[in-house]
């Protein structure tokens, strides 16, 4: 199983930041490797999300169940796609008016070796830098601080 945690450290406010996180639907404008995303509000709380990798000629879908804890945190729990366990956590948590600390944690095992070989790599480099994609995001967004 791999196991990612990343963290940073940003002149923005919590709910900005978790803003462009539960904003699944804009992924393809800002992550190259997003070759679709959509998002479906089951409750107040739960948003099905489908996002597909494309890297190359190949191209995966995974759904997840993501529990939404409104500008604090968002869960995330597999529904399908190409692995056996994918469990994500979103922290946002508040500086005192100062910014705040964006946390993610990810722990994902693939289905099979195939599927370790045609994107492991891929989707390694992507739980590594996705806290980075969207501290660039937030100065595209909502402009340098």
């Amino acid at each position: 199983m791999t196991i990612i945690h990343r963290n940073a450290l940003v002149p923005y406010s919590a709910a900005d930041m978790y803003a462009l996180v539960a904003d699944v639907p804009s992924y393809p404008e800002f992550l190259p490797w997003c070759g679709m995303a959509s998002a479906e509000s089951l409750t107040d709380n739960e948003v099905q999300a489908r996002i597909e990798i494309s890297h190359g000629k190949v191209r995966k879908a995974f759904a997840t169940l993501n529990r939404m804890d409104k500008d604090k945190a968002i869960e995330m729990h597999l529904l399908d796609g190409p692995f056996t366990f994918l469990e994500g956590r979103w922290r946002f948590e508040s500086l005192n008016g100062e910014g705040c600390k964006v946390c993610l944690d990810m722990n994902f095992e693939f289905s099979n070796l195939i599927m370790k070989m045609l994107i492991g790599a891929k989707f390694t480099e992507i739980a590594n830098t996705l806290v980075d994609a969207f501290c660039a995001r937030a100065i595209e967004v909502y402009g340098r601080r």
